[in-house]
């Protein structure tokens, strides 16, 4: 589905001028996909004849920059090596009304971004999720499977349960989105800050199955599934941390005082039976733990309105990006995908 034929079923069948249609960039990092990049950037240029293909390659140590240059793709580099340093290269580098965020690893469908953008256009949405189905038992091997159960059901526990796939590396957003996101990752955790910033702004956002494949012969993941699961699920941690203080310090207080009940309870016992606490340094102990629970929920009820202050002041940021299209059919002028 085309860019033109996305915009134009908003508006019950009438054809808008190429000038009112919206400028789409497809954002693809890469490091060392050679095998993959070049039947990336085609496909993409097929789905969506109208966007502006952007490779940025992170220090790749074979030809990706030059097979993704022949292919058609802008391509540009990024020295900070990491997803997460490439993405938020990309977001600040490049103009357009529409974002498409993809792997360059040939795993995701490029037929699927026309019904990405059009869902994303008609219901006025700030970010769309590809969620991942696997079209073979070797495109999503199993630790990858349980990993992302895992650390999907943390975040959805704690934030809200709209995202099945929390990890897609496939999404659509809007220019509003990406011009307020503040990108603070380096790796791959950068999946699971976008989701948060979503859900924690309380965004419009959806989620639509596509089809999820195998790599091309001669691509290797540069995923690694233990010790990439431990970042992300350290940076969960911290999120919960940041945005949901008083869950996270509330819970420390929980552990410390039930710790501190536990070590009281046999002094409590021999004091009341009689009339004497023989074992001091345990009861001093106790007592100290409990001092520890109460301080870290001072913590998390003062961070919690620091945290509200934070969150207004995004929503505010978000609130001030020009909105150059207004999602719903209606262009504001004709405008460039700057490469």
């Amino acid at each position: 589905m085309s860019a033109t034929i996305v915009s134009a079923s908003l508006l019950d069948g009438q054809q808008l001028p190429s000038a009112m249609l919206p400028v789409i960039a497809v954002l693809i990092p890469c490091y060392n996909e050679a095998a993959a990049i070049g039947s990336v950037v085609r496909n993409f240029r097929a789905a969506l004849p109208t966007a502006t293909i952007f490779v940025y390659d992170n220090n790749s140590t074979d030809e990706t920059a030059e097979v993704a240059r022949r292919a058609g793709a802008v391509v540009r580099h990024e020295k900070q090596r990491g997803k997460g340093n490439v993405v938020r290269r990309m977001f600040a580098d490049v103009e357009a009304d529409i974002f498409v965020l993809v792997d360059g690893d040939d795993t995701y469908d490029a037929s699927c971004a026309g019904m990405l953008i059009d869902r994303l256009l008609k219901d006025s949405l700030d970010m769309v999720n590809a969620a991942r189905t696997a079209q073979s038992h070797g495109a999503y091997r199993p630790g990858h499977r349980f990993g992302n159960l895992f650390l999907t059901g943390c975040v959805s526990y704690v934030f809200g349960n709209q995202l099945s796939d929390m990890l897609s590396g496939y999404r659509v957003f809007s220019r509003r989105f990406v011009k307020s996101f503040p990108a603070l990752s380096a790796g791959f955790e950068i999946e699971t800050e976008l989701t948060v910033h979503a859900l924690e702004l309380r965004l419009p956002i959806a989620e639509v199955p596509t089809s999820y494949g195998e790599r091309p012969q001669g691509s290797a993941s540069k995923l690694n599934t233990y010790r990439d699961g431990v970042r992300i699920l350290l940076t969960i941690v911290n999120l919960i941390k940041l945005e949901k203080p008083l869950q996270f310090f509330g819970g420390i207080f929980a552990l410390l005082a039930l710790a501190s009940v536990v070590i009281e309870i046999p002094v409590l016992t021999t004091y009341l039976k009689t009339g004497l606490v023989p074992r001091l340094p345990t009861a001093v102990l106790g007592t100290g733990i409990m001092l520890l629970a109460f301080l870290s929920l001072v913590c998390g009820l003062v961070l919690e309105t620091v945290t509200r202050g934070r969150i207004e002041l995004k929503r505010l940021h978000y609130l001030a990006v020009p909105l150059r299209f207004n999602n719903v059919g209606a262009g504001l002028g004709p405008l460039r995908a700057e490469p």
